[in-house]
C-alpha cells in the first residue's frame, strides 16, 4: 500500500474495487452499495476514492442529491460485472463442476423453432445444459457477463468485443381481438391499422410507430410487459403488431393474428463475447446456426442472407 491508500502493484486495482462499483452502480447509491458488501458506507466511499486515483479518471458524479456513474464509470462498471462473474464461473467449477450455459432470450424469438432448437442441443450435450434467461436489457446483460449468449429481434449495438449473427427473419403479424372487423381477414396492410390504437410493448417490443410513414401513424399506447399486451388485445382497447414467433409462442384466447402483408420482416439475432464466458459458447453457437440453415431450408421463414 502506497501513501495515497491505493495498492501497489502493476494497476493498483483489486477485487476488492471492482465489487466497490458493481454495487454502486447496481444499487445506485452508497448506502445501498454498502448494504450489499455488508461494510460501512465511510469504507465504500474510500474504496471507491481509491479505484478512481488507480485509474486516474472520475468514475461516478457525486452531488448532494444524486449519484451517477460516468461514461468512463459505466464502461468500468460492466467490464467489473464480467470479471467477478468469470471469477465466480472458474471457483465454482472448482467446486461443483461447470455452471449451465445462460442464454438471454427475447420475447418468443425463433418461435416454433426454440424447443426443438434445445432439445437438440441436450440430446448431443447431455452434459452441458443451457438455461433461458429473460432481460429487459439482453444487449446490457451480455456485456455485464450475465449471460454467456443472447437472442434478439433488434438490430444489436456495434461493440467490438461481441459476435453477431444474424440468423432469420420472421414475418411480421397484426394481433387482433376476435370479435374485431379485421380478425377475419386473410391479411391486412399497414394503412388498416394507421387509424387504430396499437399497443406497444415497452420491454419487448418489435414495432414502433416509425413503421408507418410520417402523417399516417397510429397513435400508440405503452404497457408494461407481454401480459398487458395480450390483455389490450383480446380486449379490444388496441391492435398489436410483433412477430411471427409471437403466434406460436402466445396463442391466447380471444386473440387472433393476421399476416401484414406490406410489412417488412423482423430479424432474429446470436450475439455472444468474442472471449466466450462459457467454455461451450462456440459449440452452441455452431448448433444454432446449423438448426436453423436446416429448419429454415423446409419453413416458411427466411433464412438470413
Amino acid at each position: 500500500m502506497n501513501t495515497t491508500g491505493v495498492p501497489t502493484g502493476r494497476t493498483g486495482v483489486e477485487l476488492r474495487h471492482l465489487r466497490a462499483l458493481a454495487a454502486i452502480g447496481d444499487e445506485g447509491t452508497v448506502t445501498g452499495a454498502a448494504e450489499v458488501l455488508h461494510i460501512s458506507q465511510p469504507a465504500v466511499s474510500r474504496t471507491l476514492e481509491q479505484l478512481e486515483r488507480a485509474v486516474g479518471t472520475r468514475l461516478v458524479e457525486r452531488t448532494t442529491r444524486s449519484l451517477a456513474l460516468t461514461d468512463e464509470g459505466r464502461r468500468l462498471w460492466e467490464h467489473a460485472h464480467g470479471i467477478l462473474d468469470r471469477l465466480d464461473t472458474a471457483l465454482n467449477e472448482v467446486r461443483a463442476g461447470p455452471r449451465p450455459l445462460r442464454l438471454g432470450i427475447a420475447w418468443a424469438v425463433l418461435g416454433p423453432f426454440t424447443v426443438p432448437l434445445l432439445q437438440e442441443w441436450r440430446d448431443a450435450h447431455p452434459d452441458a445444459p443451457v438455461r433461458l434467461h429473460r432481460r429487459t436489457d439482453l444487449e446490457g446483460a451480455l456485456r455485464r457477463s450475465e449471460v454467456d449468449a443472447v437472442l434478439l429481434r433488434t438490430t444489436p449495438s456495434p461493440v467490438p468485443d461481441v459476435h453477431c449473427l444474424r440468423l432469420m427473419h420472421e414475418r411480421r403479424v397484426a394481433a387482433f381481438a376476435e370479435d374485431d372487423p379485421l380478425a377475419d381477414k386473410e391479411q391486412v396492410h399497414l394503412a388498416d391499422l394507421a387509424e387504430r390504437d396499437v399497443a406497444l410493448c415497452t420491454t419487448a417490443a418489435t414495432t414502433h410507430s416509425t413503421l408507418w410513414p410520417e402523417g399516417h401513424r397510429p397513435r400508440t399506447v405503452d404497457v408494461a410487459d407481454v401480459e398487458q399486451w395480450l390483455a389490450a388485445v383480446a380486449t379490444g382497447e388496441a391492435v398489436g403488431v410483433t412477430a411471427e414467433g409471437t403466434v406460436h409462442s402466445y396463442p391466447a384466447p380471444g386473440i387472433r393474428y393476421v399476416p401484414i402483408a406490406d410489412a417488412p420482416p423482423v430479424p432474429a439475432y446470436l450475439s455472444w463475447p468474442k472471449r466466450p464466458s462459457h467454455p461451450d459458447t462456440n459449440a452452441f453457437v455452431t448448433h444454432v446456426r446449423r438448426t436453423l440453415q436446416h429448419r429454415n431450408a423446409s419453413g416458411h421463414r427466411s433464412p438470413a442472407r
